[in-house]
């Protein structure tokens, strides 16, 4: 009689998992979905600008945008009432961080900022710029027709320690692809994103810095109320001030040393 062996409980779960394996290989060549290609957002940085340097320190947060649109898929109107998405064709990232790193370069390349960084760099940051992506699509009249790609995005300059919105801008820009084609498409949406990130750029950098980190020279530009140079030169004449217990101190930037 012949004897039979019994697997060995191991060798029969490891011939097991690599059936398993080679069917999944399988199913993934012979039916598996379509990869989708990857579309790079490449805007041109703007030139140096002219203008001096300011004084003050930037941080970009990043953008707020509806679900729809802060994606990594690129996104088509048909209609006022509906949102598409190109087949098989992403961005290499979310929406989001694709304007936020646009901005970025942008204020690098102006030549005209030192302190410039993403929010979550942890920047000591005078001002951050708020942004929020209102429209980042291609919008067809006809179904088949060459589409006009619409970029919209609201910029709001808040002082970093007050929190307080000093001024708000509208970048929209506009810009109809050369063909019914996703690459048409996207090499408009680089135009486009490019316009707007330069309008922000110079928006923000002709602004005046937040009051704490205004320079003598942008105090003495500014208009002073009526009897300010009077107050000044008394707080100049002030030296010495009572501490508790009578003893005299030097007000901080006196040139008068106090009484022993």
């Amino acid at each position: 009689m012949t004897q039979s062996r019994l697997m060995p409980a191991d060798r029969r779960l490891f011939l097991i998992g690599a059936s398993s394996l080679l069917l999944t290989g399988c199913g993934n060549v012979l039916g598996g979905a379509p990869s989708s290609q990857i579309y790079l957002l490449r805007p041109a940085s703007p030139s140096p600008l002219p203008g001096p340097k300011v004084s003050w320190a930037l941080a970009i947060m990043k953008p707020d945008a509806p679900d729809a649109l802060d994606t990594d898929r690129i996104a088509l109107a048909k209609s006022d009432t509906q949102l598409d998405y190109y087949a098989n064709a992403v961005w290499p990232a979310p929406l989001s961080n694709i304007v936020q790193t646009t901005l970025l370069d942008g204020f690098e390349a102006s030549g005209r900022i030192q302190s410039v960084a993403r929010e979550e760099e942890a920047l000591r940051a005078d001002y951050n710029l708020s942004t929020d992506i209102r429209a980042f699509e291609a919008r067809y009249t006809t179904p088949d027709g060459v589409p006009t790609v619409v970029v919209t995005i609201i910029a709001r300059m808040v002082t970093a320690r007050a929190r307080q919105v000093v001024a708000n801008f509208t970048a929209h820009v506009t810009e109809q692809a050369s063909a019914n084609s996703v690459d048409a498409v996207v090499q408009a949406f680089d135009a486009a994103l490019a316009g707007a990130a330069t309008q922000i750029v110079n928006w923000a950098l002709n602004l005046p810095p937040p009051p704490e980190r205004a320079t003598a020279a942008d105090i003495t530009a500014s208009p002073r109320p009526p009897g300010a140079n009077a107050r000044a030169g008394a707080r100049a004449n002030l030296s010495l001030r009572q501490a508790p217990g009578g003893k005299e101190i030097a007000v901080p930037g006196s040139a008068t040393p106090p009484a022993p």
